[in-house]
């Protein structure tokens, strides 16, 4: 049965080519749309951006026919501009001339038709409202990844049997003797050929934890390189004196450390203090310190934030003195790694102070708004985006793809801590580029656990209990 998908003004300034994401069936754009388009378009930054793309896309569409009597899509489907139902009744309390209950209006009256209406909206209060009014509402989910514990995680414990481990740390490789992990020894197969039936189907790039299966606490790590089971190639490393505390800065270190060519994408999600950032910034700073060839021009870093993007131009000062309050959690990090005696560092604060603007002011470190990072090809550079949950699946892709030659971009962000009001653990930039780059030799990601938080003893606790 043909569905009549109606689409709130919010689906199009984050998705300026939604229109074409719903096959063969009808699309519908209430007047109330448009005439937000129209508010929208003189605006700076993202918004504005995606409301004259959308406008654009409706003028080619005007030329082939006439819009308010409706056109065929490329895809199929039907689309068409309702102005109609002003007089359709809503309930007590939904005002007449909100754009909202103006939507809602041309969805009751569709439905009233006998079509069967579908609205879709990333206003979560607009959908509670359509239920008042017994129409089935959802968000956009062309771009939606999976729920989040079901996300990629770059990550996968399995048993190996002991010969299989010692032919691992002599001949660096492991085949496909490999199966499933339990922490429930009872579900451990009686033999190899058992095991193999619940076969694994690792990722590109996949990060391992191989556990003896005589002997869990026994274990070995990898990386499955397409074909096999690799060895890390960088565990004795200490970029800019820094250690792994545990397994999973380990697989961060080694996707980190990978040159551009390899890896020029890494993605890494995990709650705070599991040192992302802080990890980042360590191995950018070795490559370009203590690297005995300087693989990067510079550390270029950026971070999203709702407001400032857009409002940037109209702030007092330089750029730098615009984003130097949103840099403060990579100053707190950069105070940590440029003083490594934990028992001096802050005896002098002016001192720690000047060391850290020596690397801004020599431009080994660059900070720019993300207005400025897009549509820029960017060469050289170990691109550092924090907070990258706050990113909406076209920012991210229109940033990824810019990238040029000898560059690495590293994606950070907890997808659980979003700020962004249309965007949430699903529909995010970061896990949307997670799970569209699974699989890609040219990525590798990691997931951070909650019991990997090396921030301290209380941030653990509180990581783990709240």
């Amino acid at each position: 049965m043909t569905k009549t998908y109606v689409l709130d003004t919010n689906i199009l300034i984050q998705s300026p080519l939604a229109l074409l994401s719903f096959e063969d069936n009808k699309v519908v754009l209430p007047i109330a749309v448009l005439e937000e388009l129209d508010k929208l378009k003189n605006e700076e930054g993202e918004r504005g951006a995606n409301a004259r793309q959308t406008i654009r896309y409706l003028e080619q569409l005007r030329q082939t026919g006439n819009l308010f009597e409706g056109v065929t899509l490329e895809t199929g489907g039907f689309l068409k501009i309702e102005t109609n139902f002003v007089q359709i009744e809503l309930p007590h309390g939904f005002g007449p001339d909100v754009n909202d209950n103006r939507i809602l209006k041309i969805c009751k009256g569709l439905a009233e038709k006998g079509e069967s209406v579908v609205l879709v909206t990333k206003d979560i209060l607009v959908r509670l409202k359509s239920q008042k009014i017994g129409i089935n509402a959802e968000d956009f989910m062309t771009e939606q990844s999976p729920q989040l514990q079901e996300q990629y995680a770059g990550r996968l414990e399995v048993y190996a049997p002991d010969s299989a481990m010692n032919d691992f740390k002599k001949k660096g490789i492991l085949p496909e003797q490999v199966y499933p992990y339990t922490a429930d020894a009872s579900k451990i197969p009686d033999s190899l050929s058992d095991a193999i039936k619940r076969e694994i189907h690792p990722v590109c790039n996949q990060f391992f934890i191989i556990h003896s299966e005589t002997n869990e606490k026994k274990t070995l790590l990898g990386r499955f390189n397409g074909k096999l089971i690799v060895p890390l190639k960088s565990l004795k490393e200490e970029p800019f004196g820094v250690q792994p505390r545990n397994v999973g800065q380990k697989f961060l270190q080694e996707a980190l450390s990978m040159d551009a060519d390899t890896a020029p994408l890494v993605i890494v999600k995990g709650a705070a203090g599991t040192a992302k950032t802080f990890y980042s910034l360590a191995v950018g700073l070795e490559k370009i310190f203590e690297a005995e060839k300087k693989s990067y021009r510079k550390i270029l870093i950026t971070r999203p934030n709702i407001q400032f993007d857009d409002d940037i131009g109209f702030l007092p000062g330089t750029e730098q003195e615009k984003i130097a309050p949103y840099l403060r959690p990579i100053i707190d990090n950069l105070e940590i790694l440029v003083d490594r005696n934990e028992n001096e560092r802050y005896q002098n604060e002016k001192e720690l102070r000047g060391k850290i603007d020596e690397l801004f002011n020599r431009g080994i470190i660059t900070a720019e708004a993300m207005n400025f990072i897009r549509g820029r090809s960017i060469t050289y550079t170990y691109l550092i985006i924090d907070e990258a949950q706050n990113l909406t699946p076209k920012q991210v892709k229109g940033i990824v793809t810019r990238v040029g030659k000898g560059t690495k971009v590293i994606l950070l962000g907890d997808p659980e801590q979003i700020d962004h009001p249309l965007l949430d653990e699903r529909t995010n930039g970061l896990s949307y580029a997670s799970e569209k780059m699974k699989g890609s030799p040219l990525c590798y990601q990691i997931t951070m656990l909650t019991e990997e938080c090396e921030r301290s003893a209380l941030a653990l606790d509180a990581a783990q209990r709240m």
